[in-house]
């Protein structure tokens, strides 16, 4: 059987919806980073979305900010990037939500996430479940699941999504946010798994996999869970793109690192696009890796990409 993630099936509403622009939705957190230079958008969904925007797809954030300075701030940022903001709602009674970041010598991010912010209660509404159903690729992490509105209301979403949907948990797991229970109920609904090495090691322990060797965690999640695609990323030594037949490994590209912020939520919104344009996984990994070094040349998560960085489609 061929997998749903590398083909899609053609029929004549995919024919429709080719000759536009692709739907990838990033859902739960959008935020201030406040790194040592100043405040910076972020959240893992929202820099996601960004990035699919980037690459000339309808990137969509769907989160929750503060009735305040901050939440207005973050909106006016969405419109002069030319992101849509009606799914993000407004908390009357939470603030926007704030990460203080700081850098070690390498430009690796060390977070401080403030809790009981608006992001924390998300709920799902009539027009989410509408969009739900339109969308081609969504994204979710497991720092949303630490509240339960939040983790009800994405939970929801991604049961809305269509059968063809990619339903990609970028697991970015920020202690002491995230459970082991969470985590296997996203698995079991999620086609891309995607990860760093770090992360690889926390989910063997958690899932209590005696045989710590990568390829043996790897077919772990193989055969527990309907994961089509693993992604595994290594920093400056690049990244690994695992199917149940197939591996791809691509080399970094070097670069001098201003800082590493919002460089893996690139390099995931660049394997979606690419997946959706069904581009073979070696030249998914190349791409995403490229992305991803431009990235961490530039300060905070969000940055402009030019052509050149862009899929040919």
């Amino acid at each position: 059987m061929k997998s749903k993630v590398l083909v899609k099936t053609q029929d004549n509403e995919e024919e429709k919806r080719k000759k536009q622009p692709h739907i990838l939705v990033g859902i739960g957190e959008i935020l201030w980073d406040i790194l040592p230079q100043g405040p910076r958008l972020g959240g893992a969904p929202a820099n996601f979305a960004y990035y699919t925007q980037a690459l000339g797809e309808r990137g969509i954030i769907v989160s929750k900010v503060g009735r305040d300075s901050e939440g207005e701030k973050i909106l006016a940022k969405m419109r002069f990037h030319g992101l849509e903001s009606k799914y993000i709602a407004i908390d009357d009674k939470h603030p926007t939500g704030m990460v203080t970041v700081k850098l070690d010598n390498r430009g690796i991010p060390q977070f401080e996430i403030h809790e009981d912010c608006a992001w924390d209660y998300l709920e799902i509404t009539p027009q989410l479940r509408e969009l739900a159903q339109q969308v081609d690729a969504v994204c979710y992490g497991s720092l949303a699941q630490r509240s339960p509105a939040s983790r009800q209301s994405i939970r929801e979403f991604i049961a809305q999504t269509r059968s063809d949907c990619l339903r990609i948990f970028d697991v970015n797991l920020r202690a002491p946010f995230y459970a082991s229970e969470d985590i296997d109920f996203l698995l079991r609904k999620s086609q891309i798994l995607k990860l760093n090495e770090d992360e690889l090691w926390i989910l063997a322990e958690l899932f209590q996999i005696e045989n710590k060797q990568e390829k043996l965690i790897i077919n772990f999640f193989f055969a527990t869970y309907p994961i089509e695609l693993i992604v595994l990323t290594r920093g400056e030594r690049g990244s690994t793109l695992y199917t149940r037949e197939k591996i791809s490994n691509s080399s970094a590209f070097p670069v001098k690192v201003k800082d590493t912020v919002g460089a893996g939520d690139a390099f995931t919104a660049a394997v979606a696009v690419g997946l959706l344009y069904h581009k073979g996984l070696d030249k998914i990994n190349e791409t995403a890796n490229q992305i991803a070094a431009f990235v961490c040349t530039q300060p905070g998560a969000w940055t402009p990409l030019s052509d050149e960085l862009k899929y040919k489609k």
